[in-house]
C-alpha cells in the first residue's frame, strides 16, 4: 500500500502510464473488475461475520498517514479493499442481516446508480438535465399510483413528488413548509410558539427536524403511547395535549404519524389523526420510512388509509424496495408551500424555462442546490421487475416473518412483545420463574437458595438485563445480527426479514442459533448463584449482567 515518500517522489505522472482519468477503454477495463468483485462479495457474503468484529480505530493501524504520491492499480486497491476495508464491514447485505431495518439492493437498483453515476449530472432545474428531472417526475406519479395514493399527491393531479436522500430531509424540508406557512399568516415572531408533535415511537428525525427549522425545544411534543394500542398515536391522547398547549397560549404546527415504527413497526391511525389536525389547522406529514413499500400490495392498503387528508407522505425505496441507499419518496398536496419556502432564484440560475413556469425545477423541493439523478435506479426497479413481482418479494419476506414468528412462538421460552404486522417480528427470552439467591458469605438464604420472582418490578429489570446480554452474546457470534428496541418498558429483540438474499433456511438458521444461545444463557442464569437481594437488585439496576 502506497504513502507519501518524499525520496522516491516522481512528478512526471506519465512515467506511471497513467492516461486521462476518464478515458473510456480503461474505465472498460477496470468496470468489468469491479462487477467481478462485488458479484464475487454478493456470492460469498454470507460466509462473512454479519456484524463487524473489528475494535474502534482498526483502521488507522492499517492504512498509511498520507496519501499516495504515486499511482497504485486497481489490483492492489482492491486487495486491500479486501484485506482491510471488508472485515470493518457490518454486511447490510447478508442474508443472515436482520438488525434495524433492511436496505435492500437489487441488480436493477445498483446498475440504475451505475448509470446515474456514470452520467454524473447535477440537475438542479430542468434546464441542467430535463430527463433528469422529467423522469423524477414520471416516476414519482408512477410509484404514487402504485401505492394508491390520491391524484392530489400526483403531477396527473395537483400535487407532486420528489426524490430525497433520506426521510430525515423528506421531515425538515415540510416541517419548513409548514412553520413558514403559518408564520406567513400569523407573524414570524411567533415562531416560539409553535409547537410540534409526535409520539413516543415517533422516529428521531422529527425532533432533529424541529431543532433546525427553529422549533423551541420545549415545544415539542413525544405522546405517550400504550400497549392497549399496540403502541399506536391515539387521536384522542393528541387532542387532549393539543388543546393542554392551546390553554398555555402555544400554536400547534405539525405531527407526524408513522406507518410502521422503528421500534416496533406500529402503526398510527392516520384518518383520526388527520381529523384532529384538520381541527387545529395542523400540517399532517405520514412517515412511512419502512412500512410504506409494502402499501403497493392490495392487503396492506388499508394501513395508509386517510392520507388523502394528510399534507404529504413519505417512504424510503432504499429500505425496502430494492433500490440502493439514497432514495427517500415525497409526495405533497400543495408544493408550492415548499416552493415558497425553500427556493432561491439567483441571476446565474435564470434561464427561460424557469421563467415560464411549465417546468419543475427541484432544487425548490429541497434543502441542496446539488441533486443526484436518483429517478434512474427507481426507474430500472420499477421497470426490470414490473408490479407483480416486486409485490412478490415483498410479501415473500412477510411470509418469512411469519414462520419466524411461528418457530418463537412454539418455544415456551419465548414470548411475542408486540403483534407482528409487516416483515419484523419483536420478541424476548423469558427469565425462570425462580433463580438462587443467597447471602454475602455464600450460604443459601432458603434451603437450596431456590426463591421464586413475585415483584412485577424486578421481573422486569432482570428480564430485560437477561435479553440485553443474550442479544450481545448471539451477535458476537457473527452468524446473525439483530438489534433491540425498548417499547413500554420492555427490552426486546427486533428480527426484520428484508434482506434480498434472504430465503427461509437463512431464517431456520437464525431460530436454532436463537435456540442454542437460549439453552447456554438460561442454564448458567439456573446455575448463578446471586447474593442478598439488596445485592441482586443493584446489580439489576445498575450493574452488568454477565456470566
Amino acid at each position: 500500500m502506497g504513502s507519501l515518500n518524499t525520496e522516491n517522489v516522481l512528478e512526471n505522472s506519465s512515467a506511471f502510464g497513467v492516461t486521462n482519468p476518464l478515458d473510456p477503454e480503461e474505465f472498460r477495463r477496470q468496470g468489468h473488475m469491479i462487477i467481478d468483485f462485488l458479484a464475487d462479495y454478493y456470492r460469498d457474503v454470507e460466509k462473512y461475520p454479519v456484524r463487524s468484529q473489528v475494535e474502534p480505530g482498526y483502521l488507522s493501524k492499517r492504512l498509511p498517514e498520507t496519501a499516495p504520491y504515486n499511482p497504485e492499480s486497481l489490483e492492489t486497491i482492491l486487495q486491500d479493499v479486501t484485506t482491510e476495508i471488508i472485515p470493518g464491514l457490518t454486511h447490510w447485505q447478508s442474508p443472515n442481516y436482520y438488525a434495524y431495518f433492511p436496505s435492500s439492493g437489487s441488480v436493477a437498483g445498483f446498475l440504475g446508480e451505475m448509470l446515474s453515476t456514470g452520467f454524473n449530472v447535477v440537475g438542479f432545474n430542468w434546464m441542467s438535465s430535463p430527463a433528469a428531472t422529467e423522469l423524477e417526475s414520471i416516476v414519482m406519479d408512477w410509484f404514487g399510483k402504485m401505492l394508491n395514493l390520491p391524484k392530489s399527491f400526483l403531477f396527473s393531479g395537483t400535487g407532486g413528488g420528489v426524490l430525497q436522500g433520506t426521510t430525515c430531509e423528506a421531515i425538515l424540508c415540510t416541517l419548513t413548509a409548514a412553520r413558514d406557512r403559518k408564520l406567513n399568516k400569523i407573524g414570524r415572531e411567533h415562531i416560539g410558539r409553535l409547537v410540534v408533535y409526535g409520539s413516543d415511537q415517533t422516529h428521531c428525525a422529527l425532533q432533529k427536524a424541529a431543532q433546525i427549522a427553529g422549533i423551541n425545544p420545549k415545544n415539542f411534543r413525544a405522546v405517550k403511547t400504550f400497549k392497549a394500542n399496540s403502541f399506536g398515536l391515539a387521536a384522542a391522547t393528541l387532542r387532549e395535549v393539543i388543546l393542554e398547549d392551546i390553554e398555555a397560549g402555544l400554536i400547534p404546527l405539525f405531527v407526524c404519524p408513522t406507518v410502521g415504527t422503528t421500534s416496533s413497526t406500529a402503526v398510527d391511525p392516520i384518518g383520526p389523526i388527520c381529523e384532529v389536525a384538520k381541527e387545529f389547522g395542523m400540517w399532517v406529514h405520514v412517515d412511512a420510512a419502512y412500512a410504506g413499500s409494502a402499501c403497493i400490495c392490495p392487503e396492506f392498503r388499508h394501513f395508509i388509509d386517510g392520507v388523502e387528508e394528510a399534507d404529504s407522505f413519505s417512504l424510503n425505496a432504499h429500505k425496502w424496495f430494492f433500490t440502493t441507499l439514497d432514495c427517500c419518496c415525497l409526495w405533497v398536496r400543495d408544493p408550492s408551500a415548499l416552493v415558497t419556502a425553500l427556493s432561491t432564484n439567483p441571476e446565474y440560475l435564470r434561464n427561460k424555462a424557469t421563467e415560464s413556469r411549465q417546468v419543475v425545477d427541484y432544487k425548490d423541493w429541497q434543502i441542496a442546490l446539488s441533486r443526484r439523478f436518483r429517478s434512474m435506479k427507481l426507474w430500472m426497479v420499477l421497470r426490470s421487475y414490473g408490479v407483480t413481482n416486486l409485490r412478490n418479494f415483498l410479501r415473500s419476506h412477510v411470509k418469512m416473518a411469519k414462520t419466524f414468528e411461528g418457530l418463537v412462538g412454539m418455544d415456551r421460552r419465548f414470548e411475542i412483545t408486540t403483534p407482528r404486522t409487516f416483515a419484523m417480528v419483536c420478541f424476548r427470552l423469558l427469565p425462570p420463574a425462580t433463580i438462587k439467591v443467597c447471602c454475602d458469605n455464600g450460604v443459601h438464604q432458603n434451603g437450596n437458595g431456590v426463591v421464586a420472582l413475585r415483584d412485577e418490578d424486578e421481573k422486569l429489570v432482570l428480564a430485560n438485563k437477561l435479553n440485553q446480554v443474550y442479544l450481545e452474546t448471539v451477535n458476537a457470534t457473527g452468524s446473525v445480527y439483530m438489534t433491540h428496541a425498548v417499547v413500554g418498558g420492555v427490552y426486546m429483540i427486533r428480527f426484520a426479514v428484508g434482506s434480498t438474499l434472504t430465503e427461509e433456511r437463512h431464517v431456520v438458521h437464525a431460530w436454532k442459533v436463537l435456540q442454542e444461545h437460549a439453552d447456554v444463557i438460561l442454564g448458567k442464569f439456573k446455575e448463578e448463584d446471586f447474593s442478598n437481594q439488596k445485592k441482586m437488585h443493584l446489580m439489576m439496576n445498575g450493574g452488568q449482567l454477565s456470566f
